[in-house]
């Protein structure tokens, strides 16, 4: 593998330029990698970006049953909600109106 070749991956991979500035790793320490594995998947997947591999952490890590107890809980508020907001709607309909409406320009001592 040459360096013109390691070049055109590090530029489809710029994730990793990000590796060499936080000193984690060295453009030397990459480019051996890239000499013993080339452009194999596996090799560079824990190289992807970090907030790429936080979100994958965080689906490992979901407790899938928490979640769909909390998803019926907001589920169970929203409905109650709804209840709510349709009985004050059925109460502001059922208002009595008066029997003679007033103009729109007549005012309290008129």
């Amino acid at each position: 593998m040459g360096k013109q070749e390691f070049k055109n991956f590090v530029a489809k991979k710029p994730e990793l330029a990000d590796y060499v500035h936080t000193k984690e790793m060295t453009w030397q320490e990459f480019y051996e990698l890239y000499d013993l594995y080339g452009e194999d998947e596996s090799v560079w997947n824990k190289y992807q970006k970090k907030e790429v591999r936080k979100v994958s952490d965080f689906m490992q890590n979901l407790d899938t049953d928490s979640l769909q107890k909390h998803i019926e809980s907001a589920q169970k508020a929203l409905n109650f909600i709804s209840e709510l907001s349709t009985k004050g709607a059925e109460e502001v309909s059922n208002v009595v109106k008066p029997a003679v409406e007033r103009p729109i320009k007549k005012f309290f001592g008129d």
